[in-house]
């Protein structure tokens, strides 16, 4: 069996960011390197967003907005989101930017295969495909295990999931420096529901139409519900360009506790998705760099996570979802309603003071997180 230093069972965003940083970091070098996935990843199939100033990943941006409408069916609010832009980039510009980088470098590999089995034996690990075997010091998994969370009741498990047509209409009804954030003038139906548009030109863009909650829909309603929008915009005669789906998991579920000395969960595998919001892109940027520099002074991967506050914060917002679903809107508009944007996205990203944290806290419906709160103190659910 061939061996590595390090194997990655699957190779999405978070492993392709975590190479990347190994690569650039230049302390790798000696160190043998593995990616092994079904997928080839050749196709555009899909769009990360994130909010963020001048970044690494900023060339790849294909649209960037400075500002963002928020709606409800009573109000809207234009944000600002400077110091911020709001930025897209399509899955396929960056699998095609990450795997040139990759392939300059002798000492990563490359596999098409499909996982079927990774385990810890002592001193080192195996993976097996379907094919064949390889052995490694140190495995990296991001292939989701969905049983983990299922099989338990202490921490909720909602899917953020949608639909999203990219079309193109006849009528100029879109502003092209302006996305939507979240638009809750959608019937809600008992859950969390909101469309998501973001523009490309006066007649171009993106809509989804977007739920967080525990129970997938039929295709059909998705694709009714964004039809009716964009009907509502005044719209009558577009073109589908193309089509996305997607299903990203929201957990505070402690994957790491099923990490060992050799092998850890990353990426949504991980608990690296932001929970509250299901937020990818952003996330695994800085984590990624994280375990980088992690792995240069440590050889346990138990060691690599640190609970913090911001986890207990997003505890609470799904234990209040898991219960009562259709409290979302109301949530997100107390929110942004008044509040500087500046200081909601510094807090989605993690990087609040306390201080700064009980601003954006305090303007929550505070007698439904003081519950929750008290519930999660007592360890009811």
């Amino acid at each position: 069996m061939q061996h590595y230093n390090y194997i990655f069972t699957g190779s999405g965003l978070s492993a392709l960011m975590t190479v990347y940083e190994m690569v650039l970091s230049k302390k790798f070098e000696d160190k043998t390197i593995l990616l092994i996935d079904e997928n080839a990843k050749k196709t555009n199939d899909r769009t990360w967003c994130f909010w963020d100033e001048k970044g690494m990943y900023d060339e790849l941006a294909s649209a960037k907005w400075n500002a963002a409408w928020f709606k409800n069916e009573k109000f809207e609010r234009r944000l600002d989101l400077s110091p911020y832009q709001y930025k897209m980039v399509k899955g396929l510009d960056f699998y095609n930017f990450i795997f040139e980088e990759l392939s300059k470098n002798s000492n990563i590999h490359f596999v098409n295969q499909k996982v079927i089995d990774f385990k810890e034996l002592g001193n080192h690990c195996v993976v097996k495909t379907a094919l064949e075997s390889f052995t490694c010091n140190q495995i990296f998994n991001s292939i989701f295990n969905s049983e983990l969370v299922k099989t338990q009741t202490k921490y909720p498990f909602l899917h953020q999931h949608f639909i999203g047509w990219f079309i193109k209409s006849k009528e100029a009804v879109f502003t092209p420096d302006c996305a939507t954030f979240m638009d809750f003038s959608v019937e809600q139906k008992g859950n969390t529901r909101f469309m998501y548009v973001l523009p490309t030109s006066e007649t171009e863009a993106l809509i989804e139409y977007t739920l967080f909650s525990k129970d997938l829909l039929e295709k059909q309603e998705y694709e009714t519900e964004i039809n009716n929008y964009i009907q509502k915009l005044g719209i009558t005669e577009y073109e589908i360009v193309e089509k996305e789906q997607g299903n990203i998991p929201m957990t505070c579920f402690p994957f790491w506790k099923h990490n060992s000395k050799n092998i850890i969960n990353i990426g949504s595998a991980g608990g690296w998705t932001k929970a509250s919001t299901g937020y990818t892109f952003k996330n695994a940027t800085k984590k990624s760099k994280a375990l980088m520099l992690f792995l240069q002074q440590e050889t346990d991967l138990r060691k690599f996570h640190k609970t913090d506050k911001f986890w207990f914060y997003d505890l609470l917002l799904l234990d209040i979802l898991d219960k009562k679903n259709h409290l979302g809107s109301t949530i997100f508009t107390s929110m942004f309603q008044k509040e500087n944007t500046t200081i909601i996205f510094k807090f989605l990203d993690e990087e609040t003071s306390f201080w700064e944290d009980l601003q954006v806290i305090w303007k929550c419906p505070k007698g439904i997180f003081v519950k929750a709160l008290f519930r999660r103190m007592i360890g009811l659910r």
